[in-house]
């Protein structure tokens, strides 16, 4: 087994969805038969294409294990690599900083980078290279109510393993989750959207799952949605949910009088500013066809 660089962007025209599954040619099948079993690290390139209308960051942007890969049914030389425990950064981490490169294949003897190494989708990354562009990626400040419950909780049994371990505990990825999906919406309540901070500082919305976790749903934003916490019962009930377009749906099973007064009169959802964190169409798709009521 050995760790992976995966190169994907919006519009890339390969299917693609980071969180469950990389589409890639015959090309690269040997390096990701190789890395079954292991963890990939995906970059996103400075240039996506034109189409997709997006910019990219040019920057290692989340990580997940590799468990398979299967060939693809109707693209003739084409391969899924599936994936299982993906995880954002907390930042994304520059390929360069400097004249340090984290991927150090990249880097060639007279100190430029290496262009044709660059140029592969998929790429071997060495052990040291993988740890350092996880540390990089989870450093960041807490803050102030999260200080305060460190110093007052007893520290989790998980936080004295190597960062390596604490990736695949649920405590770890629950904290990062929630932190990631109440940033994405800046606190506030995606369906009533309400912005409601204590006295402390703490936001009051919780991060829910789209595809619960029991589910084999993602720890990913765009599996999330930022909610007050009886919006969060309705919805993990199936008594509301959204639709591709981003519409409030009403289960017929009723909501209660007080609640729906809450919903703005438009049933829009209140989005996150950047498209990329915006719930996904499959996730979305899962709570309708399972959770839902419908009748």
């Amino acid at each position: 087994m050995t760790k992976a660089v995966l190169t994907t962007a919006a519009g890339s025209g390969y299917d693609d969805l980071p969180e469950c599954q990389y589409h890639f040619p015959k090309t690269y099948l040997n390096q990701a038969q190789a890395t079954v079993g292991d963890w990939v690290v995906y970059y996103e390139p400075r240039r996506a294409p034109a189409s997709s209308g997006a910019t990219g960051r040019q920057a290692y942007f989340a990580i997940a294990q590799l468990v398979a890969v299967e060939p693809d049914t109707k693209y003739p030389d084409h391969y899924y690599a599936r994936m299982a425990n993906y995880i954002a950064f907390d930042r994304p981490v520059p390929f360069r900083e400097g004249a340090h490169y984290y991927e150090s294949g990249l880097k060639r003897e007279d100190g430029q980078t290496n262009k044709g190494a660059f140029r592969r989708s998929v790429r071997h990354l060495r052990d040291e290279d993988f740890a350092a562009i996880l540390r990089a990626g989870f450093a960041r400040d807490l803050e102030l109510w999260e200080r305060d419950d460190a110093v007052n909780e007893a520290p989790a049994e998980y936080a004295s393993r190597p960062l390596t371990e604490q990736i695949v505990q649920r405590p770890f990825r629950d904290s990062a989750f929630r932190r990631h999906v109440r940033t994405a919406y800046e606190n506030r309540c995606a369906v009533t959207g309400l912005r409601l901070i204590n006295g402390g500082g703490r936001p009051e919305v919780q991060a829910a799952h789209i595809r619960p976790v029991h589910a084999d749903g993602p720890d990913s934003i765009r599996n999330g949605l930022s909610l007050t916490g009886t919006i969060h019962w309705l919805f993990d009930r199936g008594l509301l949910t959204v639709d591709d377009h981003f519409n409030i749906l009403l289960s017929p099973h009723g909501v209660p009088d007080e609640m729906d007064r809450l919903i703005p009169p438009d049933r829009q959802l209140t989005l996150p500013e950047h498209p990329e964190h915006r719930p996904h169409p499959a996730f979305l798709e899962w709570h309708r066809e399972h959770v839902f009521k419908r009748e």
